[in-house]
């Protein structure tokens, strides 16, 4: 079976698996000894296929790991959205989960930031506001502004590089990758009103397949 990387994880596999090599040439001891580290920089890069439920109203969870407690919190600033509370849900991904990042809905890119920050424990609510992060505004395909939601990549306590792929303007389809971040970080959505939630707090949760919420 092959298992698919994320094209982010290849110079770090090459690293990781060229020390390995180095090391089982010193003593075989130690190759074995750091043969789980090279195992686990595969794994983490990960980047496995899913299946996106249908559904015009749908929104789907853009992270795997588990889903910390909802909260009501304005979003980023930057992205235009105003400072009324929205409904926040996160999702904290350890070093073990899958950590390609998939679009929630279809729709367009209509505001795109990044801010330099600090870099908390992701599980930690004060992550979202003072961690490095980068805010992605997405408008759905049926719907004005009134439907923007905002999607937050966040950088966690050993995570040091944010990517994403995404454009101001770009069209984007549900369930397509749009990037990934390195090494154990969160992902916020803040819904917007008019939004039904369909998800618990403490489930663990799956990019591109588990449903958050739909549109009303």
């Amino acid at each position: 079976m092959s298992l698919p990387i994320h094209r982010e994880g290849w110079p770090f596999i090459a690293v990781f698996a060229a020390v390995n090599l180095f090391a089982f040439l010193i003593a075989h001891w130690l190759g074995a000894a750091l043969l789980p580290l090279t195992v686990w920089c595969v794994a983490f890069f990960r980047d496995p296929e899913r299946v996106t439920p249908e559904g015009a109203n749908l929104i789907i969870c853009p992270a795997d790991g588990k889903l910390l407690p909802i909260v009501e919190a304005a979003p980023p600033a930057e992205l235009g959205l105003g400072e009324s509370p929205r409904p926040r849900l996160s999702v904290f991904m350890n070093v073990f989960n899958v950590h390609v990042n998939r679009n929630p809905i279809s729709g367009t890119v209509v505001g795109l930031a990044y801010r330099q920050g600090k870099f908390f424990n992701a599980s930690f609510d004060k992550a979202s506001e003072h961690n490095e992060r980068q805010s992605i505004r997405l408008r759905p395909e049926s719907g004005g502004e009134d439907r923007d939601l905002a999607v937050v990549q966040i950088a966690g306590l050993v995570a040091r590089r944010i990517v994403c792929d995404l454009t101001r303007g770009e069209g984007v389809r549900r369930g397509a990758r749009f990037g990934i971040i390195r090494f154990g970080s969160r992902v916020d959505v803040y819904l917007p009103p008019g939004t039904r939630i369909l998800v618990q707090p403490g489930a663990k949760v799956i990019a591109g397949e588990t449903i958050f919420a739909e549109f009303l």
